[in-house]
Formats: C-alpha cells, structure tokens, sequence
C-alpha cells in the first residue's frame, strides 16, 4: 500500500533520515559545467577527450549519481550518501524487493514537504554499473564496455545521458539536495563531444 496523506510521507522522512535543514551550496564555480567550446584550445586530440570526461565527471561523480550506483545491493542516500534508512536492498532489475519496492516509498515526484524524492520509475542502475568506490578513470572505462554498461552502444549512453527523465531528476532533486551541476543538456553536450574526440578515459 503507498502512503499518500501528508502524516504518512512525514513517517517516511523520519525513518529516511530527511528532516535536516538543506545544506549549504558548494561554490558557484562547482555547480557549473564548462561547455566543450572551452576545451578547443587544447591541441592534442586524446588530452582534449580527457578533459572534456573529467568536466562531466563533475555530475558522474556527484552524489545525485552515485547514490543510485552503489558498489553492493544498498543504495546511500542525502549529499553525504549516508546507508540509506530505512534498509533497503536492490531486489528485482533495481527496484527493490518484493516486500519493500522502492515505490512504497518513493512517488511519482518528490514530495518537498516530507523531502521524499520521486520519480515514476525510481530504482537502482544495474549492478553491473556500480560506481561507487572506483576512479573517474575506471568509470570512464566501464561506460564504454556493454558488458558493464548496460548493453548500451556510446550512441545509446549518451541519448541515456541527455535524454532520460530518471538521469534528468539529478537536476531537479527537490529540497534539501543539491542539485547536479549544470544543466542536463550541458552534461549531454560534453558527453557527444567526449566520444567524438575519441572517448578518451582518464588514467587510474
């Protein structure tokens, strides 16, 4: 049964841990993306495909990603990515199990008021696409690799990357979360123009 009166949703942010006041934005500087204009005078091809990564990384990187990328079966939550309360497993293609889906919890939209966050199709990315705990280097290489993205072609990833409303939640988090950097579009651009220099991966 979903709970959808306001006492129930105040339930839930008590056992989520999620009645904290937001926290405090990180500079304005790290909340923006560089655009791959900015990348142009960087002669060498392989050293401009780098950087153009590591300039996404910024939201590949940042806990509105890897909360929902976990290394194991649990996923973290909150910009500090604590151990998600309550305890939950993956379950079922990332939707948790039988008897605790991730929509019993999490609704169709964030709940501001409770700070539930929601999204129709709420659930974990494949565990095959774990990141948490790996280098932006290692991630890089796994993105790249259908057999630990997905079965996505780089085409694929990047329509993933620019296009999916689960993906774009990252930028409209609701309260006390902060939001990705950039915009979704940005993060898309840099993306296409990742793997038209070559889909280059930092070393490490």
């Amino acid at each position: 049964m979903r709970w959808t009166t306001a006492f129930g949703f105040a339930a839930i942010a008590v056992c989520l841990g999620m009645t904290r006041a937001p926290l405090a934005q990180d500079s304005a500087a790290a909340q923006q993306l560089r655009p791959p204009a900015a990348f142009a005078g960087i002669a060498d091809p392989r050293a401009r495909s780098v950087a153009l990564f590591e300039e996404a990384g910024k939201v590949i990187a940042h806990p509105r990603c890897l909360n929902c990328h976990p290394a194991g079966e649990n996923p973290t939550q909150g910009d500090a990515m604590r151990v998600h309360r309550p305890p939950v497993a993956r379950g079922d293609a990332g939707f948790g199990p039988v008897v605790m889906r991730c929509t019993t919890c999490h609704g169709q939209a964030n709940y501001d008021p409770a700070r539930v966050p929601g999204h129709p199709t709420w659930h974990l990315a494949p565990a095959e696409m774990a990141w948490q705990g790996r280098s932006l280097g290692q991630i890089c290489e796994q993105l790249k690799d259908p057999a630990r993205n997905g079965g996505k072609s780089l085409a694929e990833m990047q329509a993933h990357m620019a296009e999916d409303s689960l993906v774009g939640w990252g930028w409209s988090p609701g309260a006390g979360r902060q939001p990705a950097p950039g915009t979704q579009a940005e993060f898309g651009a840099l993306f296409q123009a990742w793997i038209d220099t070559g889909a280059h991966c930092p070393r490490g």
